[in-house]
């Protein structure tokens, strides 16, 4: 029975740092394909009598989407990763059979999750604050990655930004990427 629960562990933990590693991946910038139809000045126009259903809003590729809709869709993509993260460590809690170690790792990594979320939302909520509201910070093992808008860009905007993830997170200058879209 400990066997199975520690799978069901591992299971839990592979799943979160997957979630993890595909969010940075997804924002770090680096396409698999180019997008070489992307139009640029294309307008889009917008009449607030418009509904559109669930499907017709799944259904709507990334190409049409602005780039303030992307921060947007990309913060609930973070919350909904870490949220599950944390649900599966929930539940690995209150299983009453559990091992003292499975619980023990449970703790911990729900922790680390819950510390990465405080940092994200500091880094985010100061980077408001100094001028760039639309930031998104995504904090893992191996670094941090800010996406932003390119109108919010400036000559000082790394500078600020490496600055008020150092003060809040424990990583290095050379960890931290930015990506503006």
């Amino acid at each position: 029975m400990k066997m199975k629960k520690q799978h069901v562990l591992v299971a839990a933990l592979v799943l979160a740092l997957g979630a993890a590693v595909y969010l940075n991946w997804q924002f770090s910038g680096t396409p698999l394909i180019s997008s070489a139809s992307k139009e640029l000045g294309a307008a889009t126009y917008v009449n607030n009598e418009a509904k559109a259903t669930v499907d017709e809003v799944k259904t709507t590729s990334e190409s049409e989407m602005t780039p303030e809709s992307k921060l947007a869709q990309a913060r609930t993509d973070r919350t909904q990763a870490q949220d599950k993260a944390l649900g599966e460590a929930e539940n690995i809690l209150s299983l009453s059979d559990s091992s003292d170690d499975a619980k023990t790792a449970a703790v911990a990594s729900a922790n680390q999750i819950e510390q990465r979320i405080l940092a994200q939302s500091n880094v985010e909520g100061i980077l408001t604050a100094k001028g760039y509201p639309s930031a998104v910070c995504y904090i893992s093992d191996s670094g941090c990655t800010v996406t932003l808008l390119s109108t919010e860009m400036t000559e000082e905007a790394p500078i600020i930004i490496k600055e008020t993830v150092m003060s809040q997170a424990e990583i290095e200058f050379n960890n931290i990427v930015i990506v503006d879209i």
